[in-house]
């Protein structure tokens, strides 16, 4: 581990697992009075800091935390339904070895953990794919994906909760609003939550 200044009210801790979750709850279930916000990611976790409050006091304290194993029931559970008709999921099925139909039961049959968030406002990056889907990113982004759009990269599978570029592979879309401004939480998919995916 490590933690590293990040402008001057916020610390970056950087950690070897690829799993930032356990350590990103121990700091949000403590609730340390100088912490105003947590923003996990794929190995960091930016911690902010509470004008006026001590930055350095909180960088020991962050340095001593110790992750936090999940809580049976804690985990928020979301349901998507997909229709898998995405424009990669032939291409896709051809680079993994697999028919159409073992791609859409492996990629809906997973119980998917929100690792975090970010690219855009909704955007929830769920691990872990079934092994047998990883796949790179596409060699050529597209310009516009639309909102919608069931995607995989990676060990990552997402929902685009808008119109926007993506290199990731295409493999349905859902109705679901992933984004609305004027639900609280506005994101359907929050760290941690679990999210699960159901054909129609």
């Amino acid at each position: 581990m490590r933690v590293l200044p990040y402008g001057p009210l916020a610390w970056l801790v950087e950690l070897d697992e690829d799993d930032v979750a356990p350590y990103a709850r121990a700091i949000e279930r403590a609730r340390h009075p100088a912490v105003s916000e947590i923003v996990p990611g794929a190995r960091t976790v930016l911690v902010q800091v509470h004008r006026g409050a001590e930055r350095d006091d909180l960088r020991r304290w962050l340095e001593h935390l110790r992750p936090e194993p999940p809580s049976a029931t804690a985990a928020v559970t979301v349901e998507i339904p997909v229709r898998y008709d995405g424009p990669d999921l032939v291409d896709v099925a051809a680079a993994t070895g697999l028919d159409v139909d073992e791609v859409i039961t492996r990629h809906h049959t997973a119980t998917y953990t929100c690792a975090f968030c970010g690219f855009s406002p909704g955007f929830g990056y769920l691990r872990e794919v079934d092994p047998a889907l990883v796949l790179p990113r596409r060699a050529t982004p597209r310009i516009r994906v639309p909102a919608g759009a069931v995607a995989i990269a990676d060990r990552y599978t997402a929902v685009y909760p808008s119109a926007s570029p993506g290199g990731w592979h295409l493999i349905g879309h859902t109705d679901a609003p992933l984004w609305d401004p004027h639900r609280d939480p506005p994101a359907l998919i929050q760290p941690g939550c679990t999210v699960r995916f159901v054909p129609t």
